[in-house]
């Protein structure tokens, strides 16, 4: 209903959009007069024009008119009038719809130079680190020709080259390199090691991919933790000995499992215990879910493949190896059990963020894509985003074939093969669309059994995929893709000319980041000869039918069915697409598979006749539908959960970026000082006379904060007029108020002896920041052991979210008293010594952000100390950065593990090496407790 409602005034919106176009192009014979001096001085002329008042909007048909012309000149391709409509809603902030080959990359040049005007950067957001490479350098020829900077982030980039292209007007990058850059940015001990600059406008990409697929995962910085590893190869070891059905259960729908009592009872025979589910074994219940999700759900070489002794996982959507991400929880150690490989510790979460929540920080967000109309509702309900539908330039004339469903697999994949031969004969490009590596694998060991010649894009060959899905559109070309592998990279009947011109630039060493000019005046010479050869061979393709896409299973989400057929049919060619499908295929076996069987079974018919039936079409829509409901389901619950966190967050974030901004911190050390006397007075005269007090127990709590310098004997009144022993308690509060004050005055001067003036503040900044990164992250620790066990409140007809809710606030408030009172403590009794300051190093400027150095736009020179100044270190803070693991979806094969030096999360004090995580726990609950003030009765 939602999405129907979203479509209301849908054709009023194109039709605005259509004006847009009409006048740019009116614009278009002026603008095409302009010499290119005249043309790039547009530039300043427009952010003059908005210093002065105009607005963005004002602005657009001039700023798309120069940038149409701009991309004429420089890379030979005018956006059409469908691409200035896409162009101009992604300004509006909505996701323009685009089908595949309608030119989306060439759009997005237009809103992003509008935008880049104001000066507060523009995210360019992709799915991988090729596509962002890619991107910056081919659709940066544009900008740069204009005069603005374009930067890139990558994920080998060092902080300071990050903070470079993140001060370029353009930045591109994947959705995990600028959410992790923001996390790390609210984990940095300095202004200086800040690399982003704020969230004005960001343009995502495949907006589908990153805001919806991948949404269910959030991004993740930890920190090792130790585990005992044991139990994982234990837990290995007895789930083989247990049968399903019998001792455990698989709902494959929900991807989970449930333990029956036999089940129960045969783990507590094997491990020799009396109850698995009391108290002090509820981590071996973890151990045992995990490791039998690890035997029934995840399979090898689908959900996860092992390479040189280590298990990778395979991204659901793409097919490809997400080197670096582990499963959580638990859950990569069970696997790695499972596969007895070397068992990598656990990791504990540092800091964290959802997708949905990182990108809500924009002030404005847009998104392209050739697949959005099915997740209208999602994209509005959740990020506010408006899907606009632009028509294609020239009307799709692709033959969308129906399915063949066949009763078992090995017959369908011999229809697939003798189909894939029957086009090759003929010449007419074929691509082959998997569900998983062992099915890519499978084929092409049937193609070359039956030689044909073909290419393989899967997990396994990633870094190649760019280069072959470019030729897949060439004669006789036969390409096997595990899903979505190649998205991004048009399939261009006859070759991909672009792509094509580009390889043999740079194998004659140009480039056109490091060689621009070289490289623009070959490109223009070349382009025609590449174009030429291509266009004859297209000719010879469209004859044989254009490009065929094959799916050999149905993706559970039909977008993703929708993406791989919508790699043909491009640009007005002609095209041709089927489905062949199975009762063995996934889809039909977690939905409705036993109806469609016993159809089969009626109709008698050999495994190597297929059927083709409305009722086949309807049962698989409605699974999709179903699974696409429930990742729905799964996204809102993430984000419900996520919506506790992200008040929280926000709360230390800003208090973090406070003290890093904050140039005296006096003010605020000596209200936490106030505060925290407060609390104890209060907690100490809260219930009785003052005969009641316990003085002697407030005094001595005091002083394990700092050195008190009155006696509780002097505040008592002994004159005539008054009762031994009377005192209010705003009187002692006064009184004490006034001695910590004291105090501190002292302590300052003590300090200045050591490490001259301004050593205080020093102090107090590095006390507060690793107090608040400290407690913060004991209190993320703590979190995620709260949602772990959250949904148990259900059995007690409690809502989990409303007790998550209720149970997160009351230890996120335990937290900030935790907090001022540590940070008195420190501030107060931690030793320091002088060092002298250290020098800065050189930042590093990488090559394809030289341009920003060049205009002065980065400072970039050494950041030295005086010689003869020192600084205080204080004992006992470690300022070390731990190794981190950077843990979130990617459908990139680049790294995601960076280890920054620095020393792993120590075991807490007090627990044995191997420690379980509940001993940790504990220990990490004692030491919280440490500064409490006592309870006073």
């Amino acid at each position: 209903m939602l999405s129907k409602l979203l479509r209301v005034g849908e054709g009023r919106m194109v039709k605005r959009l259509k004006k847009v176009a009409d006048y740019v192009n009116m614009l278009s014979d002026d603008v095409e007069e302009l010499t290119d001096a005249e043309l790039k001085a547009k530039t300043d002329e427009f952010k003059k024009r908005l210093a002065d008042g105009e607005t963005l909007d004002s602005l657009l048909p001039e700023a798309f008119a120069v940038a149409r012309e701009a991309a004429w000149r420089v890379l030979d391709q005018r956006p059409f009038d469908v691409q200035v409509m896409g162009g101009a809603a992604l300004h509006m902030g909505n996701a323009a719809e685009m089908k595949t080959g309608e030119g989306k990359t060439l759009t997005c040049v237009l809103p992003a130079y509008l935008n880049a005007l104001a000066g507060k950067g523009v995210h360019i957001v992709t799915v991988n680190d090729y596509l962002a490479k890619r991107d910056s350098e081919w659709m940066g020829r544009v900008h740069r020709f204009l005069g603005l900077q374009v930067g890139v982030i990558v994920a080998p980039m060092t902080p300071d080259e990050r903070r470079v292209a993140y001060n370029a007007d353009i930045t591109y990058g994947t959705n995990n390199e600028f959410g992790f850059d923001y996390l790390r940015d609210n984990m940095t001990h300095s202004l200086d090691d800040l690399v982003q600059r704020g969230h004005s406008y960001a343009i995502v990409d495949e907006v589908d991919s990153i805001l919806i697929d991948e949404a269910r995962t959030p991004l993740i910085i930890s920190g090792l933790a130790d585990g005992a590893s044991n139990w994982y190869t234990e837990f290995a070891r007895l789930v083989l000995l247990m049968d399903k059905d019998v001792h455990y259960e698989v709902d494959l729908r929900k991807r989970a499992v449930g333990v029956h009592e036999k089940g129960v009872e045969f783990v507590e025979d094997q491990l020799g215990i009396d109850n698995l589910y009391e108290a002090a074994n509820s981590p071996l219940v973890s151990y045992l879910n995990n490791a039998l999700k690890a035997k029934e759900l995840f399979n090898r070489d689908k959900d996860y493949i092992v390479c040189d002794g280590e298990v990778l996982i395979v991204d659901e959507f793409t097919g490809r190896v997400l080197l670096g991400r582990r499963y959580n929880e638990g859950m990569h150690q069970a696997i790695e059990a499972k596969e007895h490989v070397e068992i990598k510790a656990e990791n504990q979460t540092l800091a964290t963020i959802t997708l949905q929540n990182y990108f809500r920080l924009y002030d404005k967000l847009a998104g392209m894509t050739g697949t959005a109309q099915t997740e209208a509702a999602e994209l509005y309900e959740i990020y506010k985003l408006g899907v606009v539908a632009i028509p294609t330039n020239k009307p799709m004339i692709r033959k969308d074939q129906p399915d063949l469903i066949y009763k078992t697999e090995e017959a369908k994949y011999m229809a697939v093969v003798d189909d894939v031969a029957e086009r090759y004969e003929k010449g007419q490009p074929v691509l082959i669309g998997t569900t998983s590596v062992e099915s890519s694998e499978y084929l092409s060991r049937q193609f070359t059994k039956w030689r044909i010649p073909h290419n393989v894009l899967n997990a396994k060959y990633h870094e190649q995929e760019a280069g072959i899905i470019a030729v897949a559109g060439r004669r006789g070309g036969v390409t096997v893709a595990t899903n979505m592998a190649g998205r991004g990279t048009d399939i261009v009947l006859g070759g991909n000319v672009d792509f094509l011109t580009d390889q043999r630039l740079r194998g004659r060493g140009l480039d056109p980041v490091e060689t621009p000019d070289e490289y623009e005046a070959a490109w223009h010479s070349e382009l025609p000869i590449v174009k030429e050869e291509a266009s004859k061979e297209a000719a010879e393709v469209i004859e044989a039918g254009g490009l065929y896409v094959l799916g050999t299973e149905r993706h559970e989400s039909r977008r993703i069915d929708n993406q791989l057929r919508g790699r043909s049919g491009r640009q007005g060619d002609p095209g041709e697409s089927r489905f062949y499908l199975s009762l063995g295929d996934e889809l039909m076996r977690r939905f409705n598979g036993a109806t469609l069987e016993a159809l089969l079974t009626r109709l008698n018919l050999p495994d190597d006749v297929p059927i083709e039936a409305k009722m086949v079409t309807r049962a698989i829509k409605s699974a999709q539908t179903q699974v696409e409901q429930q990742n729905f389901e799964v996204r809102k619950n993430v984000l419900k959960y996520d919506e506790v966190m992200n008040q929280q967050r926000k709360v230390i974030y800003a208090e973090r970026r406070r003290i890093l901004e904050g140039e005296n911190l006096q003010q605020q050390a000596l209200d936490l000082v106030r505060d925290v006397v407060t609390a104890y007075v209060n907690g100490a005269t809260s219930e009785g006379y003052v005969e009641d007090w316990d003085m002697d127990a407030l005094w001595s709590a005091l002083g394990t904060l700092y050195p008190v310098g009155i006696k509780h004997e002097s505040l008592t009144r002994t004159d005539e007029d008054s009762e031994h022993g009377e005192l209010t308690r705003d009187e002692l509060l006064e009184a004490l108020l006034a001695d910590a004050e004291r105090a501190y005055a002292a302590r300052e001067a003590e300090l200045e002896k050591i490490g001259g003036e301004g050593a205080m503040r020093q102090l107090e900044r590095n006390v507060l920041l690793n107090v608040v990164d400290r407690k913060w992250r004991e209190h993320l620790y703590e979190m995620d052991y709260l949602k772990e066990g959250i949904g148990l409140r259900a059995m007690a007809q409690r809502d989990p979210l409303v007790e998550y809710q209720r149970e997160g606030y009351d230890m996120f408030m335990a937290m900030l008293d935790g907090m001022k009172e540590e940070s008195v403590g420190f501030l107060f009794n931690v030793a320091v010594e002088a060092v002298p300051a250290s020098q800065v190093t050189p930042v590093q400027v990488p090559e394809e952000c030289a341009g920003l150095v060049a205009d002065d736009r980065v400072d970039t020179a050494s950041r030295r100390c005086d010689e003869n100044s020192s600084t205080l270190r204080a004992k006992g803070i470690d300022n070390k950065a731990p190794a981190l693991t950077y843990f979130g979806p990617s459908e990139d094969g680049s790294p995601q593990v960076q280890c920054n030096g620095g020393g792993a999360q120590k075991t807490p004090a007090g627990v044995p090496a191997g420690a379980t995580r509940r001993e940790r726990r504990e220990a990490a609950r004692r030491q919280g407790r440490r500064a409490k003030p006592p309870r006073f009765g």
